[in-house]
Formats: C-alpha cells, sequence, structure tokens
C-alpha cells in the first residue's frame, strides 16, 4: 500500500528567525516533482514512514519540523511560532532548495498550513493532497477541546480534564495554557502528556495502544500541547473563517481532499465546506476511518491521490 522505506538523501539545519533553526530533509528522485510534507499539530513532527505516500521514482520528497518540533530547535518554544512565520518558512524553503513550484501535502494541522500557504502564494504550489481537514475556525477548536467530542470518548475526556479543578473547567484551553506555560517543569510535563494523550486516544476510528503510547512521549508531548494551545488560544493567528474565505483563490490549483467518515478530532463536515468552496477539488471520504493518516483506508487514498496527482501534472 505504502512504497517501500527509503532514507533520506540529504538533511539540513536551516535557519529562519534568529531563534528558530528548522530541521529539513530531502529523498526520492531529486529531478522528479518536488513535493513538501507538513505534519500536523501545530506541534508534531515528521517521521521515516511519511516518505512513504509518494512514488520516490517520480517525486522530489521534501519534508521538516515546523517551528518548535521534532529535530527542530528550540523544542518547544513557543516565541515568533504563528501560523504566518510557517508560511514565510515554507518560502524560506523553497527558495533554499531552488524549488519553482511544488505539490504541497498536508493532513489536520498540516492541511491548514497548507491551505493558508496556497491563498498566499498560489502561482507556487502546483497541486495540493490533503488530509483530515482543520478549517481552524473557533467552533473546531470547541468542538475537541471545549467539550462537544466528550460526548463520544467521555471516558477519555474525565481523563483530560481531571488534572483541572472543576473551578477552571468552564474554558479548558486557557486552563491548560496556563499549566503548558508554568515555570514548573512538573506541572508543564503532567498537563503535556494529559493534553497529548487527550489527542492520541482519539485519533483512530478503532483503539491504538501503540499510537496512544507514542503520544505518551514525553519530547512529542510537550511540543504538541504547548504549540496547540498556543495557537488555539490566539485563533491560530487566522481572521474569523479565513480559510473558507479565501477559497476562491485556489480555483486554479488542482487537489484532493481525503477525509475519516468517523473523524472524531476534525469533523467530515469541514472538508464537504472546503470541497463546496473549492472548485478544482476532488474529495475522497473513508467510511472505515477516523482522522489518523496511518489508518489503512486513508493511507491508501492518500498514495492513490499522490499517484493522481502525478498524471494531471506530468
Amino acid at each position: 500500500m505504502l512504497f517501500p522505506a527509503i532514507k533520506s538523501s540529504s538533511t539540513w539545519r536551516l535557519p529562519v528567525s534568529d531563534e528558530h533553526t528548522l530541521y529539513l530533509e530531502e529523498s526520492g528522485n531529486p529531478a522528479g516533482i518536488p513535493v513538501v510534507f507538513l505534519h500536523g499539530g501545530p506541534g508534531a513532527s515528521c517521521g521515516p514512514s511519511h516518505r512513504r505516500f509518494f512514488d520516490p521514482e517520480k517525486y522530489r520528497i521534501i519534508l521538516f519540523d515546523q517551528r518548535g518540533c521534532g529535530k527542530s530547535k528550540p523544542h518547544a518554544s513557543l516565541a515568533n511560532n504563528t501560523t504566518w512565520d510557517s508560511i514565510a518558512d515554507l518560502e524560506k524553503i523553497r527558495v533554499f532548495l531552488k524549488i519553482d513550484q511544488w505539490v504541497v501535502f498536508g493532513g489536520s494541522w498540516g492541511s491548514t498550513l497548507a491551505l493558508a500557504y496556497a491563498i498566499s502564494y498560489s502561482e507556487k504550489v502546483l497541486g495540493l493532497i490533503l488530509r483530515g481537514i482543520f478549517l481552524a475556525r473557533e467552533k473546531d477548536v470547541d468542538w475537541f477541546f471545549r467539550g462537544d467530542a466528550a460526548r463520544i470518548q467521555p471516558e477519555a475526556w474525565a481523563r483530560f480534564i481531571d488534572p483541572i479543578p472543576l473551578s477552571e473547567q468552564d474554558d479548558i484551553v486557557a486552563a491548560y495554557y496556563s499549566r503548558l506555560t508554568s515555570k514548573n517543569e512538573i506541572i508543564r510535563m503532567g498537563a503535556a502528556k494529559a493534553w497529548s494523550v487527550w489527542e492520541g486516544s482519539s485519533i483512530t476510528l478503532m483503539p491504538d495502544n501503540k499510537l496512544v503510547s507514542d503520544f505518551s512521549d514525553p519530547h512529542f508531548a510537550l511540543s504538541i500541547a504547548r504549540i496547540e494551545c498556543h495557537y488555539f488560544m490566539n485563533q491560530s493567528f487566522f481572521e474569523p473563517n479565513y480559510l473558507l474565505r479565501n477559497a476562491y483563490k485556489l480555483k486554479n490549483i488542482p487537489g484532493f481532499i481525503v477525509h475519516g467518515r468517523y473523524d472524531m478530532v476534525c469533523p467530515i463536515d469541514q472538508a464537504l465546506l472546503l470541497h463546496q468552496s473549492w472548485s478544482g477539488s476532488q474529495l475522497r471520504i473513508i467510511s472505515n476511518a477516523g482522522h489518523a493518516a496511518s489508518e489503512p483506508g486513508i493511507s491508501h487514498a492518500l498514495v492513490d491521490s499522490c499517484n493522481q496527482m502525478l498524471g494531471l501534472l506530468v
């Protein structure tokens, strides 16, 4: 289903500001169609498995860790870490790699960043391949982090809010923000693990204990919890309904949208709304999947979309 595992052919540490240096890698065919992979979160990271969505004989595959994420430095930093900084970083990467145009692939928060980048730099985007659409509206954050999804995952939600006193539970995001930015390392790490495990417990249709364990890793949990909470406290640095209001700017960009029918993190209505607003898009709903790219139906559809994109561009 996925392409065979490959190693990166080149890696870099790319300074993008006075304090931030990004981990950047390339693999596949250096003469192939450039494709950049945008990981989720915000606050997650890229990994070797993410190279495997793309035909390595036909794609020039670019992966990087966003500000504060993965192998980028400084870890879990919130300073000068906004959506617009990430968009500027994408342009710095494109120029650094001497790429004129590229395909942009993003899942979850990566789909958000991909859309925002394509709205700002549509002339640089050959196509979009998106998974688990997150439109970053307040209602989308409310669904997962202010109680709506709790009706479907009540046990996991109970564990998530357990560290928060009842007097602060009227705004869970704000309560977590105060803890995730605490000067007390024990408080920060306890909050980070609880936040990250809530997400890991909800990301697949069927329970996946290994995935929950991965989300419990302290290094991963700290960045995804701190950076997500930072973004959500700031409306992801967007004006209200920014992505849908500007989706008309994507009209000349071909794209594929892959979304699980039972996505508990990013409900499917977001994918449908985007598809209706973006005339060049094709929507594929996976009937037996949730949010994770690792679920078989989603990973198969993503590989197929990448292959179809080649047919549109070659």
